[in-house]
């Protein structure tokens, strides 16, 4: 009787041994990647949720934050997108912040160094004079800005509206194409 016991004992024990091993030998099948067929669809670099410190000679001069950054290294021409936004902003020497820029859409052209702004573009200059837009171009090789949109100017003594504009690249010095409102003249 005790032989049996044992022997009964022993199956049961194999028996678990035996189902383990099933057990464990599943394989999930993983579907694989596919193979990358056009490289300059695929972004260098796919970054969620960036804040960046840019500093010059050790000073800390600009911060850029947005939600999503995709850079295309090998599209034709490569380019960065900031499909949910951008904001920026310029620091002075104590750190307050003399100027920003923010859109809802941000497009950089590498080879030619432009900028595309899209949808509720809205900038601060040195001068404290704030800007909206819809669509806001800025060339950095010619450091010039411009627009072809509608163009609300918030300074300290007037609002100006105009559609159209071309500046300087620090928005400090600027012509409004088609010009409205109330525009204060000083008496020298």
């Amino acid at each position: 009787m005790i032989k049996n016991n044992s022997y009964n004992q022993g199956i049961a024990i194999l028996s678990m041994v035996v189902l383990c091993c099933f057990m464990s030998c599943h394989h999930d099948v993983k579907p694989r990647a596919q193979a990358v067929e056009d490289r300059a669809a695929m972004p260098l670099l796919l970054a969620d949720t960036v804040t960046t410190l840019i500093s010059d000679s050790g000073i800390t001069r600009y911060r850029i934050k947005t939600a999503r950054w995709e850079m295309y290294d090998k599209a034709q021409p490569a380019y960065w997108e900031f499909p949910e936004g951008i904001y920026l902003e310029r620091f002075a020497q104590d750190l307050s912040i003399e100027a920003s820029l923010e859109a809802d859409y941000a497009y950089y052209n590498e080879d030619e160094q432009l900028w595309e702004l899209d949808h509720n573009v809205k900038m601060m200059n040195l001068e404290g004079e704030h800007f909206q837009t819809e669509q806001l171009f800025w060339n950095q090789k010619t450091e010039r800005v411009w627009s072809d949109s509608a163009i609300t100017i918030i300074r300290e003594a007037s609002i100006i509206h105009g559609v159209g504009f071309e500046s300087n690249q620090t928005m400090t010095k600027y012509t409004i194409l088609n010009p409205t409102g109330t525009i204060p003249i000083k008496d020298e």
